[in-house]
């Protein structure tokens, strides 16, 4: 199954507790309190489910979901 952005947002909404609405797709999440273990869980469950392939310095380098969309084979 194919990580989506929408699937995306929601998984970090879930982690940080809060609506997927409320998730800005341009901003830097560790603004909102995404922090390097929620990004290490998050990582982890989109290698386990989504098969997807980065590791951890890279995402937390550009903590934005524009940003890790293409380090994660998300097109759309």
């Amino acid at each position: 199954m194919a990580l989506t952005l929408d699937q995306m947002r929601h998984d970090v909404a879930d982690a940080l507790g809060e609506d997927p609405q409320d998730i800005p797709l341009d901003e830097s999440l560790i603004d909102y309190g995404l922090d390097s273990v929620r990004i290490m869980a998050l990582l982890e469950r989109w290698r386990r489910v989504h098969g997807v392939r980065t590791d951890f310095v890279t995402l937390a380098e550009r903590p934005a979901l524009e940003a890790w969309a293409p380090l994660l084979g998300v097109t759309s």
